[in-house]
Order: structure tokens, then C-alpha cells, then sequence
């Protein structure tokens, strides 16, 4: 690197196999690290002698201030929860560094997610649609969206930072889908504590029981790390006959071409 950057490297769900080479070099060539929480726990190897601060105990402006302080002796790194992608606080940063900021991808916690379960999110003839939301950020006006418009058969959900009760959740749930149909609870994705419960709307919360899985009970209001996944790819089985079709219509070239 030759003039001083901020880079915003996706760090994926805080396991460090996950981060990209590239991710790794700047890391590593980067004497100040902002860290979220348990970041610095998990890229622990990575952090060793550098400068790390947990970029949510700042205001926004405390924060450029830090920054620019840092960028007098080099560049700058903030592990990015997850990726830039989804639900990312760090926009406000980016737009206020201008070309000083620099984003790396890296591996989402969606994609996290999807290897974890082994199961495709838009299965033909299954799913066709896959959808990233979060209870947070849907009806604050009377207008927008709610969870039930998106639940419907033939759409893979994956929620964020859940605060409706687990039995309220499978309820609204199973009115937009229509059926029971099959759903995932990851909590700490690739962190130490994982935990994955997969059932039915019908059945997860007897599955799930007193677990406290997002945060619900606790005195602060940060989400827990819990992701959602439902939709009836979850518990679909291909065998097999799209990938003929495929090979049959798509990928064989043919006589001529």
C-alpha cells in the first residue's frame, strides 16, 4: 500500500478462514483495527501488535476523528461484520472518507449460512425467490411492507436481527406461507457457541424451548446473532432431474455452434 487508506474488509460471521487473501494483506499490512465484538476475540491472530478499538463505543464523529488521527501513520482497517452487502452500519463512514475508503468483499453471512445448512436458497421448481429482511427495519410507517407481505410460498426468507418472540415469529409466519414449512435458527454462525435448531414452524418453538436466542430477555438491546432461514428449500431434495435439463438445454453445445 502506498498512500495511507480505511479499509472495510468483510470479515463474514468472525471466522477468520473465511476472510479473503486479499482481506488478509491489507489486515496485515494495517497498524490500526476497529473490531466489533467478538471479533477481536476470533481474529485475535491476526490483531497481534496492532492498535484495536471496538468502533461502537465512539459517536460518529469521535470516530472520523480517530480515524484521521490513525491515517497520520498509516492505513486503517475495520472488520466488517458479515459484508458491506447487508445491513451494514458502516455506510455513513464510507460516504464521510470519500476515496480515502476502500471496501474489500468478503464472505456474507448469507453465503456463511447456505454452505453451513448445505441447502441452494432458489431451488427451480422449489423457490424461486430468496429474500434478506429484517423485523427491525419493516412497518416504521403505516404504508411499508410487513413480514407476512414477504412469507409466501416458493421464498426462501432469511432474517436479521429477529426481535419478534420465537411463537409470535413461527405465527406471522405460518399466515404468509400458508403451510408448515421448514425452518432454521443459526445462532453464532462459525462462532464459538454455534448452535443450529432446524424444524418446522409448527414444531420450532417446542424445539427451541427457554433458549433465548435473540436476545430478547437481556437488559441490552444489541441483536444477538441469530440468523433465520425458512422456506420450503430447506427440506426439498433434488434428484437430479434439473441438472439434465440443464445439460440438455443449457450447457451441451449443440451441432453448429
Amino acid at each position: 500500500m502506498n498512500a495511507s487508506k480505511v479499509y472495510f474488509i468483510g470479515a463474514g460471521p468472525g471466522d477468520p478462514e473465511f476472510l479473503t487473501l486479499k482481506g488478509a494483506r491489507v489486515l496485515a499490512e494495517c497498524r490500526a483495527v476497529f473490531a466489533p465484538t467478538p471479533y477481536e476475540q476470533t481474529f485475535a491472530a491476526h490483531l497481534d501488535g496492532k492498535t484495536v478499538l471496538v468502533p461502537f463505543d465512539f459517536y460518529f464523529a469521535e470516530l472520523l476523528e480517530r480515524i484521521r488521527a490513525f491515517l497520520q501513520e498509516g492505513s486503517v482497517a475495520f472488520l466488517v461484520p458479515g459484508d458491506l452487502t447487508f445491513y451494514s452500519p458502516f455506510q455513513g463512514l464510507i460516504d464521510a472518507l470519500g476515496d480515502l475508503a476502500e471496501v474489500i468483499p468478503g464472505v456474507g453471512t448469507a453465503n456463511a449460512a447456505s454452505a453451513r445448512l448445505k441447502r441452494t436458497l432458489d431451488l427451480p421448481g422449489v423457490c424461486k425467490s430468496a429474500v434478506i429482511l429484517s423485523p427491525r427495519t419493516l412497518g416504521d410507517r403505516p404504508e411499508d411492507p410487513k413480514l407476512i407481505d414477504f412469507a409466501r410460498p416458493g421464498t426462501t426468507l432469511l432474517i436479521y436481527m429477529n426481535n419478534i418472540p420465537l411463537p409470535e415469529l413461527a405465527t406471522e409466519l405460518r399466515k404468509g406461507y400458508g403451510v408448515n414449512v421448514p425452518i432454521a435458527i443459526i445462532h453464532r454462525l462459525c462462532l464459538p457457541g454455534e448452535e443450529i435448531v432446524q424444524g418446522t414452524l409448527d414444531d420450532i418453538v417446542a424445539q427451541v424451548g427457554e433458549r433465548d436466542f435473540f436476545n430478547l430477555q437481556a437488559k441490552t438491546k444489541r441483536p444477538a446473532l441469530t440468523l433465520v432461514l425458512v422456506g420450503e428449500t430447506l427440506g426439498a431434495r433434488e434428484d437430479g432431474t434439473w441438472w439434465d435439463y440443464r445439460r440438455d438445454n443449457i450447457w451441451r453445445y449443440r451441432d453448429g455452434e
